[in-house]
């Protein structure tokens, strides 16, 4: 059983950034593939960016040159780096992570809010 914890959420003003972080209980190497998802109000659950592979990335076009996504892997830690934020960035932001056998782990989220 893998626990997934974020944190790093918060109420922001247009333009400002945040950085969201995602400890694991399990070691990081193990993992397929490690992401991040958001939800807003009366939305489906959205991929915003993700790692698979060795170091090969994703991001949703709507958030490419504003997000990025690391790991530390001596951390244990995955992070998401949120800049130029918008209104419409606006959602509970959880994490994910699939290990080799192809179980999925959730986050239980953290609510991210970009307002003037």
């Amino acid at each position: 059983q893998v626990h997934l914890v974020e944190s790093g959420g918060g109420l922001v003003r247009p333009g400002e950034s945040l950085r969201l972080s995602c400890g694991t209980s399990g070691s990081m190497p193990s993992f397929e593939t490690m992401g991040w998802f958001r939800q807003a109000p009366g939305k489906q659950r959205e991929a915003v960016a993700g790692i698979y592979g060795s170091e090969n990335t994703y991001y949703a076009d709507s958030v490419k040159g504003r997000f990025t996504i690391s790991r530390d892997n001596a951390k244990n830690t995955l992070y998401l780096q949120m800049n130029s934020l918008k209104p419409e960035d606006t959602a509970v932001y959880f994490c994910n992570v699939v290990d080799h056998y192809g179980e999925a782990y959730w986050g239980q989220g953290t609510q991210v809010t970009v307002s003037s």
